[in-house]
């Protein structure tokens, strides 16, 4: 079964709020809400959280305020800024202080989806921007893999295949939750994931044909496995 992250939704605008939570709550995240910058400092305090969505315009402050603590008491929550068109001034100050990565409004709740899980894979690789794994390199910023240092070219869902399974390596991983990972609320349109299938034979065949080894093995009746040999 994926793993449940803890998301802290930050926002004061009820109806954005109740969506961004519902929208959430589907992908299988465990929400918690805060709707003011000392709301927000009491949750953080008291718990610990994956990924904080953080919007800047709060009723009692700048959202900066709460990342400035989440830094202060070294919560190793990932933070991605929700902020208003033309706040280019306050995104640009809350990349500085710490931020990971940051959303304008209005957004599309899918790339915010791909925006949280892309911080959620930094975060599971303790920040490093370069992951080795036996002969796989895996470059975060340039979405670059390389086996023996020769590139591996890939498409955009078998790179994001391959992240999900190194951060989950020696796990079972079932097709649904694969589909679920990787093609996030369009997961119902699907008929069957019988297709997951294609994507793996791919990318398997891809490493072995550049010299790797076979690290995704069948587990019949269950998923797959990406096993270290």
């Amino acid at each position: 079964m994926e793993k449940k992250y803890k998301i802290l939704i930050v926002e004061d605008e009820k109806e954005l709020l109740s969506d961004l939570t519902n929208f959430f709550l589907h992908q299988n995240f465990i929400c918690t809400q805060a709707k003011s910058v000392v709301e927000a400092q009491e949750k953080v305090y008291m718990y610990d959280y994956d990924i904080i969505v953080l919007d800047l315009g709060l009723p009692d402050g700048n959202g900066l305020e709460v990342l400035k603590y989440v830094k202060e008491i070294k919560k190793k929550a990932g933070v991605l800024i929700l902020s208003a068109k033309g706040a280019l001034d306050d995104n640009i100050k809350g990349l500085d202080i710490g931020a990971d990565d940051y959303l304008t409004k209005p957004f599309h709740l899918p790339e915010l989806n791909s925006r949280v899980r892309s911080i959620i894979r930094r975060k599971n690789f303790d920040g490093d921007d370069l992951i080795k794994f036996e002969e796989l390199t895996v470059n975060l910023n340039q979405r670059e893999v390389a086996i023996n240092n020769m590139p591996l070219s890939l498409t955009q869902k078998e790179y994001e295949l391959l992240l999900f399974f190194i951060s989950n390596k020696n796990r079972v991983l079932t097709r649904q939750s694969i589909v679920e990972h990787l093609w996030g609320d369009d997961t119902d349109m699907f008929h069957s994931f019988d297709f997951v299938y294609s994507h793996i034979k791919n990318l398997r065949k891809k490493i072995i044909d550049a010299k790797g080894s076979n690290y995704i093995s069948t587990v019949y009746g269950v998923g797959y496995k990406f096993e270290e040999q």
